[in-house]
């Protein structure tokens, strides 16, 4: 099992990719991801929100980790395996570990008001099929699951070795801080993509982020600004990033990502519905914004 200092440093959480037909496609996927390597990607957070999960068959999703599973041994990766069933998360997590992925990761499960009890055994099982602790995908906003860190179910979980850490996809930086002061030896990933400056400076070893995909050398500068000591150019930078990133949530984040791979040269599809492309109008308005602010 890798150590935290193994695992630091910049993921793409990946899209995924569709041929013209709709399809999957594993050379479009994986044409992405050699671009993201050249440009400095310590990983790959596999199948998660910005890989459209929630709008893929099961089928799919285990294509998707087997698409990028050809990186294992090259760089790190982590599969999500989060859903709202337990037997269905375990399969993931069980199919993702023959594939050679490093751990798995989970959102907490979802739509049912599942108790704090309920959650952790969720948890437990996934770690315990994937023989490896997981990654706690914390997105409350989408899941509208918050980790009571002063709820003892969840303060045990955190010191039970099932878990790795947290992907902190959660404004609440704090929330984030007492779950490492809970448990030391955990790690965090700083989730949101606008907070990499902040999630730094409160102990994250990583940072997962959707628009890593198409301005991975953008916060590549960031973290790198932040490690030499030089927070007044990172935390500009971030300004900008920031910029780009509330310009694409305005018109729809994954439809946003995939237009502009795609002027990239990196045709990957449309996100699915009910998503929808952006406008002509939509399109110039992120394309200006971009232009003005992303670092290249």
């Amino acid at each position: 099992m890798k150590n935290p200092k193994e695992l630091g440093g910049i993921y793409a959480a990946s899209i995924t990719a569709y041929e013209n037909n709709g399809q999957v496609s594993a050379p479009r996927l994986q044409k992405v991801m050699e671009r993201n390597l050249r440009e400095g990607a310590a990983g790959f957070f596999i199948g998660g929100s910005s890989g459209e999960c929630f709008l893929l068959t099961e089928n799919e999703r285990i294509q998707v980790f087997e698409a990028a599973s050809v990186y294992r041994g090259k760089t790190n990766l982590i599969a999500h395996c989060g859903a709202i069933g337990t037997d269905e998360a375990v399969r993931y997590a069980k199919k993702a570990m023959e594939l050679g992925y490093d751990f798995p990761a989970a959102t907490a499960p979802f739509y049912y008001g599942f108790s704090p009890k309920e959650i952790c055994s969720y948890y437990d099982a996934i770690a315990e099929a994937a023989g490896v602790p997981v990654l706690i995908y914390n997105f409350p906003g989408n899941t509208h699951k918050e980790f009571d860190v002063s709820d003892p179910n969840y303060v045990s979980l955190f010191r039970s070795g099932a878990i790795l850490g947290v992907k902190q996809t959660n404004y609440n930086l704090f929330q984030m801080e007492r779950i490492l002061n809970i448990n030391p030896d955990l790690i965090a990933f700083d989730g949101y993509d606008e907070t990499m400056v902040a999630g730094k400076a409160l102990g994250c070893i990583g940072a997962i982020g959707s628009t890593f995909n198409m301005m991975l050398p953008h916060y590549k500068k960031i973290w790198d600004f932040y490690d030499a000591g030089n927070t007044k150019e990172a935390l500009k930078l971030q300004h900008k990033a920031n910029n780009c990133m509330e310009a694409m949530c305005r018109v729809g984040l994954i439809p946003a990502i995939k237009y502009e791979l795609g002027k990239m040269g990196e045709p990957v599809g449309e996100a699915r519905k009910p998503f929808s492309p952006l406008s002509d109008e939509q399109k110039k308005y992120v394309d200006e914004v971009l232009s003005r602010n992303l670092i290249v």
